[in-house]
């Protein structure tokens, strides 16, 4: 079956699983409906956002528009949409950055993860690849340890997100080394300082990462899951260079306002779930280094529970003071 085949025959699933709700939800939508992305332009966010967006919107009938608002962790986006009319027409498109780290990486988040949100269904996950700025002696994980261990607090670690985040400090921890963390408000902005060599080390999802390393600007030293990622099989695994216990995933998921009606809820994850169903859109988000997934909305609730107690043991283990 050719690519535009499975495209008819997703958008054809689709109208017929939408024929099928109920009454509250037939009118939905009656307007362009928003996709609030907490990070910039370029970023695995924004990229996800923008391919689901536009096969949903064919699904629902109207335009969606993605709409970058990204800074202070997430916050900036999350409040916007815990703000906003529970109506389904604005989505937050997010990670475990705003629903699983900002928890414990910060002292006060004015939104709650669990209440000022509808879940609506997961959207993929990412792996995150370790690159280095040219000018670091070192083509290994382990030459970077060494290296950083000669120089302890010399190096610095940017990032824009808290998976980011967090995997530098889990190689600082789980490395017995001594990085110096630079904050930015979205990784492509983090990339193109260690382009310049204002920094030295970046971890980040590998769609923003990967063309660097393939273009020979930066060195790609590593990824953070157990296993190898197919989109850059020759890079090692943390594990696999030695650091022990190292294994870190970010992932995508879609929530509304708390009290957006179910109906409306469950027609607006239809379209995702038809959308990411569709195998030109998975060839799409494969090629942008995520890896598809779907839940229900109730699955993706008791999800956000457990990752928020996940990510507050990875955030202790690694002696991170919240801010």
């Amino acid at each position: 079956m050719t690519s535009k085949s499975w495209s008819l025959a997703a958008l054809a699933l689709g109208g017929a699983l939408l024929a099928g709700l109920p009454a509250a939800a037939q009118g939905y939508p009656t307007q362009n409906i928003k996709f609030i992305v907490p990070f910039a332009a370029g970023s695995a966010t924004d990229v996800l956002a923008r391919i689901l967006g536009d096969h949903a919107s064919k699904t629902l009938g109207r335009p969606i528009i993605v709409e970058n608002k990204g800074g202070a962790n997430g916050i900036i986006a999350a409040q916007a949409v815990a703000g906003a009319e529970p109506d389904g027409h604005t989505v937050l498109i997010t990670t475990n950055t705003t629903h699983g780290a900002n928890q414990s990486l910060l002292k006060s988040v004015p939104y709650d993860a669990e209440k000022s949100f509808e879940p609506v269904t997961k959207l993929g996950t990412i792996t995150l690849a370790l690159a280095t700025n040219p000018s670091v002696p070192a083509k290994t994980v382990q030459e970077l340890i060494t290296h950083a261990k000669a120089n302890p607090g010399k190096l610095t670690f940017g990032a824009g997100s808290s998976s980011s985040r967090i995997a530098g400090e889990m190689l600082k921890t789980l490395g017995g080394i001594d990085l110096t963390y630079v904050p930015y408000r979205s990784n492509p902005q983090a990339i193109t300082d260690l382009l310049g060599g204002q920094i030295n080390i970046v971890f980040a999802d590998i769609s923003t990462t990967l063309p660097q390393i393939k273009a020979g600007k930066v060195n790609g030293l590593g990824v953070s899951t157990a296993k190898r990622s197919a989109l850059a099989p020759e890079l090692p695994t943390m594990a696999e260079s030695g650091v022990a216990g190292y294994d870190l995933a970010a992932w995508f998921a879609a929530f509304v306002p708390a009290k957006t009606p179910q109906p409306v809820i469950d027609k607006l994850r239809q379209a995702l779930v038809v959308a990411i169903n569709d195998k030109a859109t998975q060839e799409k988000l494969l090629a942008a280094g995520i890896e598809p997934e779907t839940s229900t909305s109730q699955e993706l609730r008791a999800f956000v529970g457990t990752e928020i107690r996940k990510w507050a043991d990875i955030v202790k283990a690694a002696g991170i003071q919240p801010e």
